[in-house]
């Protein structure tokens, strides 16, 4: 019953929010700024620096879009969310986009009248424990204390596994990943379950990361994407195809260091309407010709941004796998720019 109230009390807010901001793309402009939702502090995907510098796989989403509408992406505020926070922030009109590892699901596209302008990682939620803990599988976790945050799908998730498996749980409520990370290392809880990625970003980020594992099931869906609210369709339209700009310029073979070569010699029809040498497609959407290059120009193209966030070169070490290109046997691909 309370879910049901809050997720109604959330779509009214919702609706007044929509009434009263039907372009965003104006209000951007005007205040020459965008407010992006981001989470409180997740290594890899959106955290803070010591000088309050943010860097991450969701904050390059945000600087992308700023790039594309403002032509800087530096004109960001972040604007930190939690789990229960941030769709209120986003239908609120706190934030123009919600760039924060969330799930689309039915409920939040429906109900919380989001728009969910694509998926910019394909997820799963799985468990970390302690390696002297003992356990190699998720099926021995009958009777285990489990962090887990409050306002996400991992509740539901974490629910349905356990009854599937006819086991028991105790679940520990957070309200962060920061907050996570204290109780699980505090010893508060046997295991933590989020998503993947976000496991392994946590685990990154410990002083002694060999004596943790992630287990190997994946035990649910998780489709990450940027949001916008519901209603105002040519912002939702510029977010979008901002990120398939970033995917097609990988399947292009476009980078941030290629990109000015190939906008004076490529001969494919695609990249040429991409990157503004023909065809003015910004006008469609109300920016100019070179707004998606501009975008792929703010952190590179997707690969790029994911090397660089959580790749396998970086203390994450995420592996491409679903997140591949279509053309490498992944699902990640992005709409013709036609």
């Amino acid at each position: 019953m309370k879910t049901s109230v809050f997720l109604g009390t959330v779509a009214a807010a919702t609706l007044m929010a929509g009434a009263g901001m039907a372009d965003t793309l104006a209000d951007v402009k005007a205040r020459g700024e965008l407010n992006c939702g981001v989470n409180t502090g997740l290594v890899g995907f959106a955290a803070p620096d010591a000088n309050g510098n943010w860097t991450g796989f969701d904050v390059d989403i945000c600087k992308a879009v700023a790039a594309a509408v403002l032509g800087d992406p530096a004109k960001v505020k972040y604007v930190p969310t939690t789990g229960q926070t941030r769709f209120t922030a986003l239908s609120s009109g706190e934030v123009d986009l919600l760039a924060r590892n969330s799930t689309w699901t039915f409920s939040r596209d429906t109900d919380l009248k989001l728009d969910f302008i694509g998926v910019n990682y394909y997820d799963g939620q799985g468990f970390m424990v302690r390696k002297d803990l003992g356990v190699t599988s998720a099926k021995e976790l009958d009777g285990a204390t489990v962090c887990i945050q409050t306002g996400t799908t991992t509740e539901l998730n974490l629910a349905d596994y356990f009854k599937a498996n006819n086991m028991t749980y105790q679940p520990v409520n957070i309200d962060s990943n920061a907050e996570g990370e204290q109780q699980y290392m505090a010893g508060a809880c046997d295991a933590y379950t989020t998503d993947a990625s976000g496991l392994a970003a946590t685990r990154a980020a410990f002083a002694d990361p060999e004596n943790h594992i992630i287990l190997p099931e994946i035990i649910s869906k998780e489709p990450l994407g940027p949001a916008v609210r519901h209603g105002d369709n040519n912002w939702g339209d510029i977010v979008r195809w901002t990120l398939y700009a970033l995917v097609a310029a990988e399947e292009y073979g476009i980078t941030s260091k290629n990109i000015e070569e190939l906008a004076k010699s490529s001969q494919n029809p695609e990249v040429q309407r991409l990157l503004g040498v023909t065809d003015d497609l910004g006008a469609m959407i109300g920016l100019d010709k070179d707004w998606a290059k501009r975008a792929i120009l703010a952190s590179g193209n997707y690969g790029e941004i994911f090397a660089a966030n959580i790749g396998e070169q970086t203390p994450i070490g995420l592996a491409r796998g679903l997140n591949a290109q279509w053309t490498q046997g992944g699902l990640m691909y992005a709409m013709p720019f036609r």
